[in-house]
């Protein structure tokens, strides 16, 4: 099979889950995360299901899936252990129109989760196409210790210049950008001094002229957070 790898924005789509076990909670987390809303179709939930119920953050159906209950959601994500279901559930969605996830099931899936690190805005996801889930396991470990404390702050960092920037009609070179993300930069970030950074930014892009304007006082720079 061939995946092609996107990202969907999932704020305030409807999703459903089927099952109630623990690798349901695990696909209900990463869901809410995304900001979806959230049904539960299962006769027994995990505690901390349970948990979100009670606090309003997700709806439950609690019973065994039945043919329909796809209708009306964006995404469906089976975790149930039963090849049956998982079988019932994609020939529904694909009637339907609608992406379904089967847990460990590949033959039943429209589309696979991969192992997936978020660090503040930047989200970073890793698969091997469903073969070998400790695979993916480990490179998301890999790519977790190469995402370091800077990295959030870096990509805030590059976001507001290059609004700034894009505000004035200022469009740098793609590999003047790459220089300009230099060792020095990452630095004054991991020391949290985040004024330092914009202006050494801005000047490697050969917007020093900017400075002063965008960061303050450049004489004052060196020595502020």
């Amino acid at each position: 099979m061939a995946y092609y790898p996107i990202f969907l924005e999932m704020e305030g789509r409807p999703c459903l889950v089927i099952g109630g076990g623990k690798e349901a909670q695990r696909k209900v987390t990463g869901l809410m995360a995304a900001g979806g809303r959230v049904t539960v179709i299962a006769p027994k939930l995990t505690r901390d299901l349970q948990a979100m119920l009670a606090a309003g953050d997700i709806e439950c159906v609690q019973r065994e899936y039945q043919d329909g209950d796809v209708e009306g959601y964006d995404v469906c994500m089976v975790a149930t252990d039963d090849g049956a279901v998982n079988g019932d559930v994609a020939a529904e969605g694909k009637r339907r129109g609608i992406w379904v996830n089967a847990a460990d099931d590949t033959k039943n899936c429209d589309f696979i989760l991969p192992a997936v690190i978020r660090r503040g805005s930047i989200t970073i996801a890793a698969s091997t196409g469903g073969t070998s889930p400790a695979l993916a396991r480990r490179l998301r470990e890999e790519l977790e210790a190469y995402l370091t404390e800077e990295m959030p702050a870096l990509a805030d960092l590059l976001g507001d210049v290059r609004g700034d920037l894009r505000s004035r009609g200022i469009v740098p070179d793609a590999d003047l950008w790459q220089e300009a993300i230099d060792e020095d930069l990452r630095v004054l970030l991991a020391q949290r001094k985040y004024r330092q950074a914009k202006a050494r930014l801005l000047t490697a892009l050969g917007e020093e002229g900017l400075v002063a304007e965008l960061v303050g006082d450049p004489t004052a720079v060196a020595g502020a957070p």
